[in-house]
């Protein structure tokens, strides 16, 4: 398809347009985490990286941002446990009731944040009867987190033919050295992908946390209280870009995993 002068500069007017209203933000915060005085105001007088060394030095942030990683690593240990096994069991066998079981895996991800979180609360602290803390955020998160790692391995299933397996079974291996050999693989970029995106959900989530943490504060929990103290807001913003940093790098990944994987298997089936 040709396009005219006119509609490309238009698109790519449209483009930076989307950019700015999605960015714009991030950038203000950005700016502020740099700026010297302590009360956000604009224009900014001059600059200082003096508030992420003491942000560093801040004992609350450090322990939220351990945590943080802490509950998004075991709240990804479980996703890929248990998203994987899901996939394998929708994509593989034939059931009465195939289709529900797939709709409520994906559900969790849909349901708003609040009542997943008043749910997670009451069947920990009354159900239950356990207190609450890093244990009970990696479960809180891992309710949401599985979606990802299932949704990424069950696409790379159905674009991968059974052929492939069945030639290993054919040739003599039995269903252990076909995993290893053959399928697992094939979906190693996508149980890669479905983790690092399930680690970042986990390390931004805010509401599920703050209703599943108890006495422990996961980064963006801090974040979010010590908002109300206005001489943190320096500190807040640092912490801000940071928690940002952290968060782009895996989707990143993912992301550079994911189009890789498509290309090599556009690749293949134009040959």
């Amino acid at each position: 398809m040709i396009e005219s002068r006119g509609a490309r500069i238009g698109l790519r007017l449209a483009a930076a347009l989307t950019l700015g209203f999605i960015y714009l933000p991030l950038a203000v915060i950005l700016l502020y985490a740099f700026s010297a005085s302590r009360i956000q105001s604009w224009p900014i007088e001059s600059f200082t990286t003096d508030w992420f060394a003491r942000a560093f030095e801040n004992q609350g942030a450090r322990q939220a941002l351990l945590t943080s990683i802490q509950a998004g690593l075991g709240a990804t240990a479980i996703a890929l446990v248990l998203g994987s096994a899901a996939s394998f069991a929708v994509h593989r066998h034939r059931f009465f009731g195939r289709e529900v079981i797939s709709f409520l895996v994906i559900l969790p991800i849909a349901l708003p944040g609040i009542v997943t979180a008043i749910a997670l609360n009451g069947t920990f602290t009354q159900f239950l009867d356990i207190d609450l803390g890093v244990g009970t955020i990696i479960v809180g998160h891992a309710t949401f987190c599985i979606v990802l790692v299932y949704n990424n391995v069950i696409a790379r299933l159905r674009r991968t033919s059974a052929s492939l397996e069945e030639a290993s079974m054919d040739l003599g291996a039995d269903a252990f050295q076909t995993f290893r050999y053959v399928t697992l693989p094939v979906i190693r970029t996508a149980l890669i992908a479905g983790g690092l995106l399930a680690f970042a959900l986990s390390f931004d989530e805010v509401i599920v946390t703050n209703l599943t943490a108890g006495q422990d504060f996961t980064l963006p929990v801090w974040i979010l209280r010590s908002l109300s103290r206005p001489n943190q807001a320096p500190i807040v913003n640092a912490v801000a870009v940071v928690a940002v940093l952290l968060s782009v790098v895996p989707v990143y990944i993912a992301q550079r995993l994911a189009g890789g994987e498509t290309t090599r298997t556009g690749g293949a089936a134009t040959r």
